[in-house]
């Protein structure tokens, strides 16, 4: 599934609820999906800068494919790292590096997080495109 389709799908379920703290509860469940990381795989190197909480994101290239891990110490932004974290796991380090971060503007998560949160959405999203830069370049 393409980037946008999945960005679609998730403003689709983002707009089904009326009022913000269900969007909340949505972003929260989200959250409860994600694996858990191994202590050692919380360091430094993995830290998103830009996020007021703690998140922690992990890269691998399997067969040109670029596949995301990660955590936070926030329950709401779980779900914010589970959303990015499937939105763009699967893609091709040439489709990383070509889309466009404003992407989820589309998503309107305006409505939903802080400004701080926002910040830490963008972190997450230009970590996620300078890992696929170090591929290309590697």
């Amino acid at each position: 599934m393409t980037i946008e389709n999945k960005v679609q799908e998730y403003k689709e379920n983002l707009d089904f609820f009326d009022d913000e703290l269900q969007k909340y509860e949505y972003l929260i469940d989200l959250g409860k999906k994600l694996s858990k990381l191994k202590d050692e795989e919380k360091i430094a190197s993995n830290i998103v800068h830009g996020c007021t909480s703690q998140v922690w994101l992990i890269c691998e290239n399997e067969n040109g494919k670029m596949k995301f891990h990660g955590t936070s110490d926030a329950m709401i932004v779980k779900g914010l790292v589970y959303l990015i974290l499937d939105i763009f796991s699967n893609q091709t380090v040439q489709t990383l590096i070509e889309t466009n971060m404003d992407i989820l503007y589309e998503l309107d998560l305006s409505e939903v997080i802080t400004p701080n949160r926002q910040s830490g959405v963008m972190g997450m999203i230009k970590k996620i495109k300078q890992y696929a830069k170090d591929a290309k370049e590697a």
